[in-house]
């Protein structure tokens, strides 16, 4: 059976779409391409199909167009049995695949309405008209398409009312990929933080807690802007951050070995109080304790597990107070480290999340 994954945003090996989603669906029997717009080049790897369609470099509102049309007419081209589209404003173009009789699944990464909410460019009005209207485009799509994949059990509730083919598939790491069982690495006063850099992820009170412990923060991944990276780099507690731009999965996997801690202290806003971030996870696979922000559901994830600290993310000094009494006790670091990894193991892995996907396939 020809699956085709579409995607007009996110990079070719994209950790959910690429290494997790499109792998699994190739390693058990299936003939899998990807559509890809970044433009690199076409190519075959790890048994995925890559086809690239170029990529538009001038502004949001051209991807939105000329991306879209370019990435549903490879669609065509490729006259695949399922379509499984990565991005909102392909929905038109998946709907259009289902009138042509194809099955058609969209797969929606975050919440969204509730993610636009808390879109620094758009004022307090525009925020709450344009999430109006994007929940109700994507019901009307949403309640057409063969059916809906989802990253958390939360947005999967509220696209169960317009479509009742809706399962989560969560962002749940792979098994082995970044912890080394074997590995002899000796642990340094350091925690870490992996991922995009944003003022609502809680950089600066992160950086503002760095001015108090007593090692380092190794920060991995693009800042938003320019403007923001220079004003944190401009603040006291950057002397002891070690900034390596965006890494790999090699490098991450290097970073997570050598540190006693991951931090993940996002603000709540609408789209974060919900989700489950995949660095939680990743963390926790790792074998490394988490502090993260106290919203409810992380509490009933990290507390629960015994695996980490949940803190008020805008509290610098309960931030650096958390990351100094793991690096004062290496005990404490291993036992958390040890209840994440065993956690991963028994329920949050990707192995389960992948059977869900295959038996998805199989009934479509």
């Amino acid at each position: 059976m020809k699956v085709c994954h579409l995607t007009s945003v996110h990079t070719r090996y994209d950790t959910r779409i690429f290494l997790k989603e499109c792998q699994s669906l190739a390693s058990n029997g299936y003939k899998v391409s990807l559509v890809v717009a970044d433009g690199l080049f076409d190519e075959y790897k790890e048994g995925v199909s890559i086809y690239d369609v170029g990529k538009t470099d001038s502004g949001r509102l051209n991807r939105f167009t000329t991306t879209t049309r370019k990435v549903y007419k490879k669609a065509i081209e490729i006259d695949a049995d399922i379509y499984h589209f990565h991005d909102p404003e392909l929905m038109p173009f998946g709907y259009l695949l289902k009138l042509k009789g194809k099955k058609v699944i969209y797969d929606t990464h975050e919440d969204l309405p509730r993610q636009l909410l808390s879109k620094p460019y758009l004022g307090n009005v525009s925020k709450k008209v344009l999430s109006f209207l994007i929940e109700k485009l994507e019901n009307f799509f949403s309640s057409r398409f063969s059916a809906v994949v989802t990253a958390t059990p939360f947005i999967r509730d509220r696209f169960l009312k317009s479509n009742t083919h809706t399962i989560d598939i969560n962002n749940f790491p792979l098994l082995g990929e970044l912890f080394d069982s074997s590995s002899s690495v000796v642990k340094k006063n350091q925690v870490c933080y992996i991922g995009g850099i944003t003022e609502i992820r809680g950089i600066e009170s992160l950086i503002n807690a760095c001015e108090k412990i007593n090692g380092t923060l190794v920060l991995a991944g693009k800042f938003q802007n320019k403007s923001l990276e220079q004003r944190m780099k401009s603040l006291d507690g950057w002397k002891n951050v070690d900034y390596r731009g965006f890494i790999n999965r090699e490098e991450a996997k290097v970073v997570l070995s050598e540190s006693k801690a991951g931090i993940v202290t996002f603000f709540a806003e609408p789209n974060h109080i919900n989700s489950q971030p995949n660095k939680m996870f990743e963390y926790m696979s790792a074998q490394l304790p988490v502090i993260c922000s106290n919203f409810e559901l992380w509490k009933s994830i990290i507390e629960v597990h015994n695996c980490g600290f949940c803190i008020y993310p805008e509290k610098d000094i309960e931030i650096a107070n958390k990351i100094n009494f793991l690096f004062e006790n290496d005990n404490t670091v291993y036992d958390y480290g040890k209840n994440g990894r065993e956690a991963v193991l028994k329920k949050f892995n990707w192995t389960i999340e992948e059977n869900k996907l295959l038996k998805l396939y199989k009934n479509l």
